[in-house]
């Protein structure tokens, strides 16, 4: 609104990037980036606010706000930890001069009240080809479904690393279409390759939220976390979100289980199953007629296939 001006600049593409940059979702490397990437993209966007903010005039309500008082997002840490009494599990060290763009803030202020809020993007990123905002890969394996019919994709960084490997073939296809993309039953794939590979089950949530503290600390408003338990159980629950609030994260967000993450369960005949949708020899499958009930089901599992699930939008 005018008044305010909020606005709420995301991210997505995290794993492919780590997929990039060949680092393990579970790896303290991957939880380091977390911390750099986003301080550099609010350091720049809060220095942008305010680059408008000379041009154009503050929001109507500035005045009194902590922005007027000089109090960054990085800055409430420590007002955290003074109203709980104890300490954030947190790291508080930057890599950026902020002198620089608290100066800027001082004397020219900021053109909106809220600048940083990732969101979901699980539609967006569908449709240019990323991965979701800031989550871990779903599955390496998937159909995707146009108007020829379902086809079966795999993860093109998997497939890359194992041409390097010199394991890719009609083999290791058959193999991964029989375990569903998950490559920790299949012999012969370095363990190196099944730790840059995992998804999002078995990322262990210490992870998540340790990569989702690190960048909460630079963010205005807050991110939208997904949780995943492939069996969640009482116990696994209370660490879980006992542990997010010792990190200080404001929200998370829906709370991924196998059962309400699927719509069906497809199994493959390994000795029947048909080479990947690349090679020349393939004919799509017949389109998959879903029920009503499977349409409006809100699943990963239809999101990446191009089903609408407008509570994840």
């Amino acid at each position: 609104n005018s008044r305010h001006r909020p606005i709420g600049l995301g991210v997505m593409g995290l794993q492919n990037a780590l997929f990039i940059k060949d680092v393990s979702f579970t790896s303290e490397e991957a939880v380091e980036f977390n911390d750099e990437f986003m301080e550099a993209i609010c350091y720049y966007a809060y220095e942008a606010s305010s680059d408008l903010a000379k041009e154009r005039g503050t929001y109507s309500t500035f005045r009194g706000s902590k922005w007027d008082r000089g109090i960054l997002p990085q800055d409430t840490i420590q007002m955290l930890e003074e109203e709980r009494g104890e300490k954030v599990e947190v790291p508080k060290s930057s890599k950026m001069d902020w002198s620089i763009v608290r100066k800027k803030i001082a004397k020219h202020g900021m053109r909106n009240s809220n600048v940083i809020a990732i969101a979901p993007t699980a539609t967006i990123s569908n449709i240019m080809g990323s991965s979701p905002c800031i989550e871990p890969t779903y599955k390496n394996m998937f159909v995707k479904s146009n108007l020829s019919g379902d086809f079966m994709v795999l993860n093109r960084f998997l497939v890359n690393d194992l041409k390097k490997e010199g394991l890719w073939n009609k083999e290791m296809s058959d193999q991964l279409k029989y375990f569903d993309g998950e490559l920790g039953p299949i012999e012969g794939i370095p363990q190196h390759i099944k730790e840059k590979y995992l998804t999002a089950f078995d990322v262990s949530f210490e992870f998540l939220l340790s990569a989702a503290a690190r960048r909460q600390k630079w963010i205005d408003q807050a991110q939208s976390v997904n949780l995943f338990l492939g069996t969640p159980d009482l116990k696994s629950l209370s660490h879980m979100y006992r542990a997010a609030w010792r990190k200080g994260l404001k929200t998370t967000y829906y709370l991924r289980t196998l059962g309400a993450s699927n719509i069906e369960k497809a199994t493959v005949d390994l000795k029947k199953a048909k080479p990947l949708a690349d090679s020349p020899t393939d004919e799509p499958s017949p389109k998959k007629e879903y029920s009503d009930a499977e349409k409006k089901a809100c699943s990963i599992q239809a999101m990446l296939n191009g089903e609408e699930c407008e509570a994840c939008q």
